[in-house]
């Protein structure tokens, strides 16, 4: 399985923390190898197989992992025993403080979200495409994390996983008229009569807003419309494709 790891992540050694691209796995076209989602119409063994793989090159448990049924919503789920690999929650946010429970984000243009406390040790995986980008998915889960575990903003970071950028994300007018009223304007980008949206400038800016250090965020620059042939993407691939995933757990 091929993975490219989170940098900034990667400097605590208590954590796990890494993005998966479409090569590696065993996956038949048009989900090109790698695909980690149930969903979107592969061969359900080749999935489990995937996730399999997955789970042996990061070095945990694949029955102990928590995925999501992601729903474009500002839901957010804290773990407990009921849920397992097996019985993922309808959410888009999964936040835990326990030691090797895997959590992950399946996207295809999407931004996948990585956050980890390293003093009170918690973990989060967020699902933020524009849907929940504007809804508040990010800011929402980290005061989730601040209510229930007490994490400061000054100690959490962040990773931004592959995602579609404002080069390539068009929408039509009344998707840039809400973008507008919701404070987001320098998200915006025209071309002629074509409007852009970047869906990570609209988290830059909530992050900002809670004056998360700059130096804790860290953006993974790869646009997946411009670089399907590394990882999924649901425009560039029409529709019909496969889902990366990012990953973190506690060790």
């Amino acid at each position: 399985m091929k993975t490219i790891s989170s940098p900034l992540l990667s400097l605590f050694s208590d954590i796990t923390a890494l993005f998966t691209t479409r090569h590696g796995g065993v996956s038949k076209p048009p989900f090109t190898t790698a695909n980690l989602a149930f969903h979107v119409g592969d061969d359900p063994r080749d999935v489990l197989d995937n996730h399999d793989m997955l789970a042996k090159f990061s070095g945990y448990d694949r029955t102990k992992l928590i995925h999501m049924r992601q729903i474009h919503s500002d839901r957010i789920v804290l773990i407990d025993e009921r849920i397992n690999f097996d019985t993922p929650p309808e959410c888009d946010a999964l936040i835990t403080n326990r030691p090797y429970t895997p959590l992950m984000v399946m996207s295809a243009d999407c931004t996948p979200i990585l956050v980890y406390d390293p003093v009170q040790r918690v973990i989060g995986a967020i699902h933020a495409g524009r849907a929940g980008a504007l809804n508040a998915i990010l800011p929402k889960t980290i005061e989730r994390m601040g209510e229930t575990f007490g994490s400061k903003i000054e100690d959490i970071r962040i990773s931004m996983g592959p995602s579609i950028h404002g080069c390539c994300y068009e929408i039509n007018g009344q998707i840039g008229a809400e973008v507008k009223e919701k404070g987001y304007s320098e998200a915006l980008r025209k071309e002629g009569e074509r409007l852009f949206l970047d869906v990570n400038t609209v988290l830059r800016q909530q992050l900002d807003a809670l004056n998360l250090p700059q130096e804790h965020l860290e953006v993974i620059a790869a646009c997946p419309a411009c670089k399907s042939d590394t990882y999924f993407s649901y425009r560039a691939d029409r529709q019909h494709t496969g889902r990366i995933a990012g990953v973190i757990f506690l060790r």
